[in-house]
């Protein structure tokens, strides 16, 4: 994720930040407006099997968020269907989760915010549910599933689809675009405001999409662009996804988009789409293909079987790394196509295991960008941290900010900046050489998977040779100024 500018600084000063850090309040119905009745239940089964009963967890145990995703299961792919009329602003929706069972289950969560479930079935058959809180689906199968057995749950659901809004979480989610249409994106919460799923990144998944919307508005999502349908004024458009994704990466747009179909030089299909008024976005994305070029021989070849991106003209305070396709705020630059399709590689290709993990997905893109300004503007990095390490030298406030493990509201506090100058200072201690070699081979060896802070510690120390606790314990776990041995590595050193 990229943060507005403008939004920085109050980030810096208030903490407010766009990383949900702590619990999520829903927002009040306006007055007259017409509150969801309460779920339904289908019928209990006449007898049920005497098993012990096994309950997956209602969270997945983030050290953050301990109640974000769900345990007992593992989601293969989800397969999305939705209707959205944007006049009414109501959204329908049918979802299969497909999954294996990792234990005997005889109740298991999904989460889903705000709307309200009709109906559920697994394998065909009726199932109990109930919805507790603001985001939990309890579901009791009319038979226990085994352990390693897969199964596929359908969802009916339908409502007016909201947004996640608090004091530090900001706003994300389902949103309102100025066109009157609607997308989502948000981090970490965005995808159960419009599907159920299991909202953590430890557990991704491939990820179809058919959304049905009026005729003259259309539909932009994740991955390769199916055919369209049209029937009695509606139009059906597909998309599909067969590569593991986290859920908050997921994204739907609704507009009346233009829409710009290309392809990379190895065949690779890029779709752009630009909302009314957001056509300016056209001068830094007709440079994706170079972007892509200049991160693909920095970090390896593009991981997914898609690309190209989805202008808003909205100028909400982020732009997502939605993937294969970020979602663009109206003042986005071409440094921010530079930072969201680094995140392709990290942050998507390879995903954070916990939310205390962040730099590994922010502190790698933002240090794109310097490496972007090395290649193609001539920057000098050295003396552009010099500078900056100068600038910053009597500022406790800008060094107290932790790069790992930094503590829940605090995710996107230094990561953006302080993180530039941790990697440029970690390629300047263990050199060119195996400064490469640590990118490369990390994005390797965790492609499609989750991988932590401390494995990445690790993993730097044995590809250098070099004991480097010191270092990460000043740079990336430390609140205080880096002292000089590690302030100053290799050529830094004056």
């Amino acid at each position: 994720m990229a943060i507005s500018s403008k939004a920085r600084p109050v980030l810096l000063i208030t903490a407010l930040v766009l990383v949900a850090a702590g619990v999520v309040v829903a927002r009040l119905p306006e007055e007259g407006t017409p509150t969801a009745a309460p779920p339904a239940s289908a019928p209990a089964p006449a007898s049920t099997p005497a098993v012990v009963d096994a309950m997956g967890g209602d969270g997945a145990g983030d050290p953050y968020y301990p109640q974000d995703g769900n345990t007992g299961y593992d989601v293969r792919g989800y397969d999305v269907a939705i209707s959205y009329d944007p006049a009414t602003r109501r959204l329908d929706g049918t979802t299969r989760v497909t999954a294996t069972a990792t234990a005997e289950l005889t109740r298991f969560n999904l989460d889903l915010y705000a709307l309200v479930v009709s109906q559920v079935e697994i394998g065909g058959q009726a199932a109990q549910f109930r919805q507790e809180g603001d985001h939990e689906l309890v579901i009791t199968p009319a038979t226990p599933l085994a352990r390693d057995a897969e199964f596929t749950v359908s969802v009916t659901y339908g409502g007016e689809p909201t947004l996640f809004e608090d004091r530090a979480l900001g706003r994300s989610g389902w949103q309102i675009s100025a066109s009157g249409g609607a997308f989502a994106a948000g981090e970490p919460h965005s995808a159960t405001t419009w599907f159920p799923a299991n909202d953590t990144p430890r557990d991704k998944a491939t990820f179809q999409l058919a959304a049905r919307v009026p005729d003259g508005w259309s539909v932009i999502s994740n991955g390769v662009e199916g055919d369209s349908t049209k029937a009695d004024g509606w139009t059906t458009f597909r998309w599909s996804h067969p590569e593991p994704m986290a859920t908050y990466l997921a994204t739907v747009a609704i507009d009346r988009w233009t829409v710009e179909r290309s392809a990379l030089p190895d065949g690779t299909p890029v779709v752009d789409a630009y909302a009314p008024g957001a056509e300016g976005g056209r001068e830094h994305q007709r440079r994706l293909p170079e972007v892509l070029e200049f991160l693909a021989g920095e970090f390896g070849p593009y991981p997914f079987d898609a690309a190209g991106g989805i202008y808003l003209v909205d100028n909400i305070g982020f732009s997502l790394e939605t993937q294969t396709r970020p979602v663009y705020a109206g003042w986005a630059d071409l440094d921010t196509v530079v930072h969201e399709n680094a995140h392709q590689w990290f942050g998507n290709a390879v995903s954070l295991r916990s939310w205390a993990d962040i730099c590994l997905n922010e502190c790698f893109a933002s240090y794109a960008q310097w490496l972007w300004d090395e290649a193609k503007g001539g920057a000098d990095l050295d003396a552009r941290y010099r500078a900056e390490v100068e600038r910053r030298a009597d500022s406790a406030a800008y060094w107290s900010r932790k790069l790992y493990d930094m503590g829940r509201g605090n995710e996107f506090r230094g990561v953006y900046d302080k993180g530039q100058l941790a990697l440029h200072a970690l390629r300047r201690q263990i050199g060119e050489e195996s400064f490469d070699r640590v990118i490369k081979d990390w994005l390797a060896e965790h492609h499609d998977g989750n991988a932590s802070w401390p494995e990445f510690e690790a993993h730097v120390e044995r590809i250098s040779g070099q004991d480097l606790d010191g270092f990460f314990g000043a740079w990336f776990r430390g609140d205080q100024r880096p002292p000089d041995e590690h302030l100053w590595p290799g050529p830094l050193r004056r």
